[in-house]
């Protein structure tokens, strides 16, 4: 081992050793392995090469507090000035004194301003089922074209029930009534099967015009073949009922509507019912029929009102609404008729 005057230190003769722990054979003895040098590298690619290794200076003395830290002055490191920090915004969303909004820098390539994509309406709109505020405007509006519906029918009612002229136009002219039931039953098959053209304004609200003309036209041949004090007693008592079943229907948790099936078998039994009291006729099953018929439409009234409410098992569409008022005006008119023939026949 020799040192030049650079300073290096050079290996003429390294030690020759095995890597491999393994047993020496008899009658010959290891070498004892050389001491350990930090300047030389051991177990290198070739440990049998000499290596040069170069000696680096002594490090600085560290002065009175300690050693230098990143842009501190000491001994070879200059001052440096501090970065200026930027000026802190205590909302991330507005900035400066005048609090404006910050431009929207989109995700993506840097340079790029693009306005965030517009979401299609279909994936955060509501079915309506579940908005009160649209559930309210819809019943406001069944309501108000049902007042208008019953608005019309009570005064043809009033003609028919206090001008004589007009009751005996009618029993003269039997015919008028099978005229009004076919303009009645044209419109009402059209709104009842056409789910497009009962949510088509204002072809719907024609529709329903007409209906409710031909319908009020009968109601009022109806009641002129009865006594006026017992017409007017029926237009009371249905007033009060149905009042006091719409009320209790829109105020109360029992859910109506899961009954609908029930009544609709019940209504077919009142069809056959009705029949065969044509060829039966007698007094007590003419007002057993009414009766039985009165008390079931008063169900379907309560049915009708829950299915607008929107929160029950069943429910109509906030686009149906001259669907539900016509639901609605169809069962007020026959609790009427119903009420009417209970009252008639209780006279003889």
């Amino acid at each position: 081992m020799a040192q030049s005057k650079s300073g290096y230190t050079r290996f003429e003769n390294p030690p020759q050793y095995s890597e491999v722990n393994q047993q020496a054979p008899p009658g010959f003895m290891m070498p004892p392995p050389p001491p350990y040098n930090a300047a030389v590298p051991h177990g290198g690619s070739n440990p049998g090469v000499p290596v040069v290794v170069p000696v680096a200076p002594p490090y600085a003395p560290p002065t009175a507090f300690g050693n230098p830290m990143y842009r501190q002055e000491g001994s070879g490191y200059p001052q440096h000035p501090y970065p200026t920090a930027a000026p802190y915004i205590a909302d991330p969303y507005r900035g400066g004194p005048d609090k404006k909004p910050l431009p929207y820098v989109a995700m993506g390539k840097l340079g790029h301003s693009d306005l965030p994509p517009e979401y299609e309406k279909k994936q955060f709109a509501s079915s309506g089922l579940d908005n009160k505020a649209v559930r309210r405007l819809f019943i406001r509006k069944v309501f108000s074209v049902l007042s208008l519906q019953l608005a019309v029918t009570c005064g043809f009612v009033a003609v028919f029930t206090f001008e004589p002229h007009v009751k005996l136009f009618v029993m003269q002219n039997a015919w008028t009534y099978l005229a009004g039931y076919v303009v009645f039953l044209v419109p009402y098959l059209v709104i009842l099967c056409c789910g497009e053209f009962r949510r088509k304004h204002p072809w719907n609200l024609i529709a329903l015009s007409i209906l409710t003309l031909a319908m009020s036209y009968m109601v009022g041949v109806i009641s002129s073949f009865y006594d006026t004090d017992v017409v007017m007693m029926a237009v009371g008592i249905t007033v009060l009922v149905c009042f006091t079943v719409i009320v209790f229907s829109l105020q109360t948790k029992y859910d109506f509507t899961s009954c609908y099936g029930v009544l609709f078998v019940c209504f077919i039994v009142l069809m056959f019912f009705g029949i065969l009291c044509i060829f039966l006729y007698h007094r007590i099953l003419d007002l057993i029929y009414a009766a039985l018929g009165a008390l079931i439409f008063t169900c379907f009234l309560a049915v009708d009102t829950q299915l607008l409410l929107g929160n029950k098992n069943l429910s109509v569409s906030p686009e149906e609404h001259v669907f539900a008022a016509l639901n609605l005006y169809l069962d007020i008119i026959q609790i009427f008729s119903y009420i009417l023939r209970i009252f008639g026949r209780s006279r003889g």
